[in-house]
């Protein structure tokens, strides 16, 4: 899925998911502009715009008219109805998740954040999280039938066809685990049944709530380089926690390579570190980045030290109170991770580079600048940005709802889903 405009749709083509995605893309917001880009006839675009209208997905401004480039009236602006529906998103981490309700647009309408250790398998925490659902919906004052659809970050690699984790290093018994449908059910479950009719309506019944799965570099890249560097062709995003991952964004579509597993930058090996016990990797090998540079490895350095550190979150902690011996380790990290991304930088040439999660301070980002512009060549770097968050912990959650909106508003999807509304 992309976020990027297509080529102008022939006549024939031009659906009424076209003219959303038309409308909520900016790139014509009237119906003049609508018949302009497309070609289509004043009737077929009224015929078209009138099943969106129907359907509660579209309506008419209430700002100021747009003015006509050729003169007359001011023309209506049309706009996407974000109040018709709510997505429900949650961001897991290894020892901690965060849920939220979000608008159709992205806003944060109800958030939670608390401790849940996703070694304590499937099973039970996708029933927390169905749990913590149904508390944002009485929270917020929603009905479970105004939930479109629920959006999943995860710390492993996804298939994206299938919404299951594959061979995930630090996410124990989850492997191959139907996600998907585990948390549909804790969220009815959760939620409750309303007996009302919800945004899947059709034949008189309601249709399952879709649950999409994705992984959270993934997700977190998707989100900040829509909300942030929506010109940029090339994004890439580092997540430092306790493990180490990356999302790409070409085009503004993922990248995520055959079966989910690009970006999964945490077990490249790295050259030069010894195969002691302290650089085994989660994933069974020695060496790996995220064995000697992640969130976890730092932490562990630091308890071996006698300072108290068991994961990335503490270490973020030792970071903010400006702890020499984690400032120190931070830095060296940063620079571990730099020799690996001065490989990444030159095979993607991305125009902006940003490093996120419990490590992304000062002393990391200085580490990574110090290699990556050491190792890469001029050329790789010549126009790159290097950045940290700016959505920060909620990045995520704002990937997942967004996944989830451009996967249902598609448009050949908006065409099934108009069909099955009757509209």
């Amino acid at each position: 899925m992309t976020n990027g405009t297509p080529a102008r749709p022939a006549a024939a083509q031009a659906s009424a998911g076209d003219l959303l995605h038309l409308v909520r893309s900016g790139r014509a917001t009237t119906r003049g502009a609508l018949q302009r880009v497309t070609g289509l006839s004043r009737a077929t675009v009224g015929q078209r715009l009138d099943r969106l209208f129907r359907a509660g997905w579209l309506r008419e401004g209430a700002g100021t008219p747009v003015s006509s480039p050729l003169g007359g009236r001011p023309s209506v602006r049309l706009e996407f109805d974000d109040a018709h529906a709510v997505v429900l998103a949650a961001d897991l981490e290894t020892r901690h998740a965060r849920t939220a309700l979000l608008t159709l647009t992205g806003e944060v309408v109800a958030e939670r954040g608390g401790a849940l250790r996703v070694e304590d398998g499937p099973e039970r925490v996708l029933d927390r999280l169905g749990a913590v659902f149904g508390e944002l919906l009485r929270e917020s004052g929603r009905d479970a039938a105004a939930v479109c659809g629920i959006g999943l970050a995860v710390p492993g690699p996804v298939d994206s066809a299938t919404g299951r984790v594959v061979q995930p290093p630090i996410m124990p018994g989850w492997d191959g685990y139907d996600i998907r449908g585990r948390l549909r059910r804790a969220f009815l479950d959760h939620a409750g049944h309303t007996g009302h009719a919800g945004p899947f309506a059709h034949a008189g019944a309601a249709a399952p709530v879709p649950v999409l799965v994705d992984n959270d570099a993934n997700l977190m890249a998707y989100a900040e380089q829509r909300a942030h560097y929506p010109d940029c062709s090339a994004f890439a995003l580092v997540k430092v926690s306790t493990g180490i991952g990356a999302g790409v964004v070409v085009d503004g579509s993922l990248y995520r390579g055959i079966d989910g597993g690009a970006g999964d930058i945490g077990h490249i090996r790295v050259p030069g570190v010894p195969g002691s016990a302290a650089a085994l990797c989660k994933c069974g090998s020695y060496g790996c980045l995220a064995a000697v540079a992640s969130g976890r490895a730092v932490a562990a350095r630091l308890a071996a030290a006698g300072v108290p550190a068991a994961s990335g979150s503490d270490v973020r902690e030792l970071l903010a109170a400006g702890h020499p011996e984690a400032v120190g380790l931070a830095r060296e990290a940063g620079r571990q991770v730099g020799e690996v991304l001065a490989t990444v930088v030159t095979l993607l040439n991305p125009g902006v580079l940003m490093i996120a999660g419990d490590l992304a301070g000062t002393p990391f980002l200085t580490g990574v600048r110090e290699l990556l512009y050491q190792r890469a060549l001029p050329r790789s770097t010549a126009h790159l940005e290097i950045v940290t968050s700016r959505l920060g912990g909620r990045a995520g959650l704002v990937g997942a709802g967004a996944l989830v909106v451009e996967h249902l508003y598609a448009p050949e999807r908006v065409e099934e889903r108009l069909a099955a509304l009757g509209v």
